[in-house]
């Protein structure tokens, strides 16, 4: 533990990140025990200015939580009226038909929303019940107590100099501290990562795997625009090179949402994410939509794509983890929020039923076994073997097989593969760049596809500049003698915000971190193939200010 001097909180249960989980849990809390003391801790300046999604929202978890969302005004109204899903070559597409689709993919029922204004919404009822919510607090530490339990956070860090010095506004932050901690950190937190490898918690586990989810919001023409429309691509301009696809989402206000995503298990270190992305805006079919529109916001973000195989223990001692700090995308279904939202009302049921038993800083084996035997487990269990068949066996195969395995699963409960391993985790992943072709991509015409920055300045992210890089390098030599020369260099190209730079050449060449572009999305710390980068919070407040993400 630090060994800064900080004033200390109490409260009953700590929470850390105000997305779907974290606020459900808080919300649960308070329903269940007005007097139980309740803080959420979000590192964005906002509730919602982190928060990046599709999304299309299955209400179930909003149902659980809220069964009367609708007449106190969710965020929630555009329902699904159309799904297309069409598979892409380059010059034309082929549309799939619904009916031979299992029926767990069917989107009757579901909304198109902003998961950040519904984050927004879900703070407001959590602070109606008497929760504190603080945004602007980055949780930079963890708290042990005697027994090596969590015992609580450090947040509210300011003003340490860019060396790591303290500077001369330095303030040290507080200690919340609580009887139980729970993590909604979202994909690769920094806290979830340290508690995941200090408590062994993936022992026997598959791999996590991710993908990295790109997002535009466009205004098109009123023409073009139908409302509730759903259209989800694969195949070009993707290929063999890596698996992924789009989605193109008719909001309200003649805004379309439009994003892909890549499954960073690519073996290519030559592919480029983010100009995969626009080279799908010039695809006939979509640049039609597009064309007389404009681009109004952008932001990246990872996905978890591991599912059920590859959850860690999600119950440790003094906490849990919640939502997507141990996984529960739904992958075929490009849908997860539903599950942290379930996940979060599951850890507050049993961080209630220990407080009512008089216990605190213990594991709580209600949560982990709830996961195992409730909803989540039936949501994710059916569709397990999608992405590992999809990695092994390409586009083709795997939607012949993994629509064999959901319809399987979905009649009589079982899979006729049992339970597919994923293998290799995605750095590991990355090949060599000598086994494999560089990539021309077009350069982006300005209309339909933009440059990386200039998409960066839609997301309107910030960083105060005399701090310290909160992208830390295990060895500063990595990048120039190993990553540059074994593997050309990818996290140049991986990161969706021009993070990273290589300057100069041969003998003379520099890695220089532009830590100011940092979205916060983590592929580096995900993809690097040397696994050398450790993406930390930087102050609170900073990052990307999505508004209707």
């Amino acid at each position: 533990m630090s060994q800064i001097e900080r004033e200390t909180m109490e409260y009953d249960v700590v929470i850390v990140g105000a997305g779907p989980a974290g606020l459900s849990a808080a919300i649960r809390l308070k329903q269940l025990d007005a007097d139980l003391s309740v803080v959420v801790l979000e590192k964005g300046s906002e509730v919602g200015a982190h928060i990046l999604s599709g999304a299309v929202l299955d209400p179930v978890g909003l149902d659980a939580l809220i069964p009367d969302w609708k007449a106190k005004g969710a965020p929630v109204s555009t329902k699904v009226a159309k799904d297309n899903f069409y598979i892409l070559g380059e010059a034309g597409q082929l549309r799939v038909p619904n009916f031979p689709m299992p029926p767990l993919m069917n989107n009757h029922g579901n909304y198109i929303v902003s998961m950040g204004n519904v984050c927004r919404w879900l703070a407001e009822q959590a602070e109606e019940l008497g929760v504190e919510v603080f945004p602007g607090m980055s949780c930079s530490e963890l708290v042990w107590g005697d027994a090596g339990e969590v015992k609580g956070v450090v947040a509210g860090e300011f003003g340490k100099n860019s060396d790591g010095s303290i500077g001369d506004a330095y303030e040290p932050g507080m200690e919340l501290h609580g009887k139980y901690v729970l993590l909604g950190e979202g994909v690769r937190g920094s806290l979830s990562k340290e508690v995941i490898a200090r408590f062994d918690l993936s022992a026997g586990r598959e791999p996590q795997k991710f993908g990295l989810g790109m997002k535009e919001i466009w205004e098109i023409d009123p023409e073009k625009h139908k409302l509730g429309t759903v259209t989800h691509t694969m195949g070009w301009p993707l290929g063999g090179n890596a698996g992924g696809g789009s989605f193109i989402y008719h909001a309200e206000n003649n805004q379309v949402f439009i994003g892909f995503v890549v499954h960073l298990n690519y073996k290519n270190p030559h592919l480029y994410p983010y100009m995969e992305f626009q080279r799908l805006k010039h695809h006939p079919m979509i640049a039609e939509l597009l064309k007389g529109g404009k681009r109004i916001a952008y932001g990246a973000r990872a996905i978890t794509e591991g599912g059920y195989q590859s959850m860690p223990k999600a119950a440790f001692p003094g906490g849990a983890l919640l939502g997507c700090s141990v996984g529960m995308v739904n992958v075929p279904r490009i849908k997860g929020n539903h599950n942290a939202m379930l996940s979060g009302k599951a850890a507050a049921e049993a961080a209630f039923a220990a407080l009512q038993a008089g216990r605190s800083g213990d594991i709580l084996e209600d949560y982990e076994a709830q996961l195992h035997s409730g909803p989540i487990a039936k949501d994710l269990k059916k569709v397990r073997n999608v992405k590992p068949l999809w990695s092994k066996y390409g586009l083709w195969a795997s939607l012949a097989l993994g629509g064999l395995d959901m319809w399987t699963n979905s009649l009589f409960g079982l899979s006729v593969f049992g339970t597919v391993k994923h293998g290799k985790t995605d750095a590991q992943s990355t090949g060599k760049a000598e086994d494999y072709a560089p990539i021309a991509y077009p350069k982006p015409d300005g209309t339909l596809s933009f440059d990386r920055l200039t998409n960066v300045s839609f997301a309107a992210t910030n960083h105060e500049e005399s701090q310290p890089c909160h992208l830390h390098l295990a060895d500063p030599d990595v990048p120039v003698k190993v990553n540059l020369p074994q593997f050309a260099g990818p996290s140049q190209r991986y990161c969706p915000a021009g993070v990273y730079e290589f300057l100069g050449e041969g003998a003379q060449s520099k890695f220089q971190i532009n830590f100011q572009n940092c979205v916060h999305c983590k592929t580096c710390d995900i993809k690097d193939p040397s696994q050398n980068i450790n993406w930390t919070v930087p102050q609170g407040g900073d990052g990307p200010n999505y508004g209707n993400m």
